[in-house]
């Protein structure tokens, strides 16, 4: 076999194999994502009291345009929270630690959902708000650390209702808006998580009977028919 043939043949099986080597890498990383998502969803579905209704899902895909305000509305809010947070409890470096990195993730995601209302032609414009995160807060203590125990709790419970949401809401959506969508689920079940651990921190123990007061709370809140519609409202009257 001479030289130039011999080359050619060990050329086109390097190329095979690398073809079948990247193509078994994506499929892994497409595998890995789908268990990270599903995971982060299931985790958050056992933790919510309810599922978000379907009469919900329905209004969502009626209203996109708004959806998209109000969602970008929700992730400058979460990052205000978590500045608020840190600015209130200077002395608690795990929280400082913490709501650092999730206030520029949220307003890392505030800039991405500007960018694909730009994209659809949406103008941001000012929303009256829920009354979701106000009925949380109706019942939160006065006094910390309790305050800051029900702050942060309510803070898990609002990022594992937008995660919920997000992964509800992504099979019915187009494939750019649902993979922005699912591409949010790892963070947003990550911030659930990390607010969870401070709560538990903050109250040097478990938190169970404070969450189960919330989580009732925001049963009703989920599932109770809004005038308005919203991210975190109920379904239309």
């Amino acid at each position: 076999m001479n030289d130039a043939l011999q080359s050619t043949i060990y050329g086109a099986i390097n190329s095979t194999i690398n073809s079948n080597i990247d193509s078994t890498i994506e499929t892994n990383i497409d595998s890995t994502n789908e268990r990270i998502h599903k995971g982060a969803h299931d985790s958050i579905n056992d933790f919510l009291l309810c599922r978000t209704p379907q009469a919900w899902i329905d209004n969502a895909l009626a209203n996109q345009d708004l959806l998209l305000i109000d969602h970008a509305h929700c992730e400058k809010k979460a990052a205000s929270t978590a500045l608020s947070l840190m600015y209130r409890y200077v002395d608690n470096a795990d929280l400082l630690h913490k709501m650092s990195r999730l206030a520029r993730e949220e307003l890392r995601h505030f800039e991405q959902v500007l960018a694909l209302m730009t994209v659809r032609g949406i103008s941001y414009c000012h929303l009256t708000p829920a009354r979701y995160a106000a009925g949380l807060r109706a019942a939160v203590r006065s006094n910390d650390p309790g305050r800051l125990v029900d702050l942060l709790v309510i803070g898990a419970i609002i990022e594992a209702r937008s995660c919920e949401r997000f992964a509800t809401l992504a099979p019915y959506l187009d494939i750019e808006l649902s993979n922005f969508y699912n591409g949010l689920l790892k963070s947003e079940a990550r911030h659930y998580r990390d607010y969870l651990a401070l709560a538990v921190q903050a109250n040097r123990g478990a938190v169970d009977d404070r969450v189960a007061v919330f989580l009732a709370i925001e049963q009703e809140l989920i599932e109770q028919p809004d005038s308005e519609f919203r991210f975190h409202s109920g379904p239309l009257r």
